[in-house]
């Protein structure tokens, strides 16, 4: 018995310990564990929202990056069907410029070769009125070749 009135003692003498402890916990409470995990709160609430915000500034900024790539894919395909509608014309024009060029070679050379021919009849011509003459002169010089030949050199 003299233990439990000693440790009834010992646990009247501790309840002002006790209550002590006690108040010190719920000033402690009240005053610093409360504003900190507020804080705390506060802060993880703020933390997100600020993820919140990058995430959605960062998923806009995709889509103007995707828009910007659309545009410029676009604005490469109109340069290119530009740079392939001159080219064709290019290709065109040096089409009709050859043909145009071919044309005239051949009625140079379609002129060409009727002038040659007027002239080849021209001397045709000329050579057939002048043959009958030409021959008369080339026997007249051979038979007088022949004759000086003949008559000066003993048999």
């Amino acid at each position: 018995m003299d233990i439990l009135h000693s440790l009834g003692q010992l646990f009247l003498g501790s309840v002002p310990t006790i209550i002590i402890v006690l108040l010190f916990y719920l000033f402690l409470r009240s005053v610093f564990f409360t504003p900190i995990q507020r804080a705390m709160a506060e802060r993880e609430a703020r933390i997100d929202g600020a993820r919140a915000e990058a995430a959605a500034v960062e998923a806009e900024a995709k889509h103007e990056m995707d828009s910007y790539h659309e545009a410029l894919r676009q604005a490469r395909a109109t340069i290119f069907a530009e740079q392939e509608a001159v080219r064709r014309d290019a290709l065109e024009n040096r089409a009709k410029l050859l043909k145009a060029m071919r044309a005239r070679a051949q009625e140079e050379v379609l002129a060409a070769t009727k002038r040659v021919e007027a002239e080849l009849e021209a001397a045709r011509a000329q050579v057939e009125r002048e043959a009958p003459t030409l021959a008369g002169d080339i026997a007249r010089v051979i038979l007088e070749k022949r004759s000086s030949l003949g008559g000066g050199v003993a048999r």
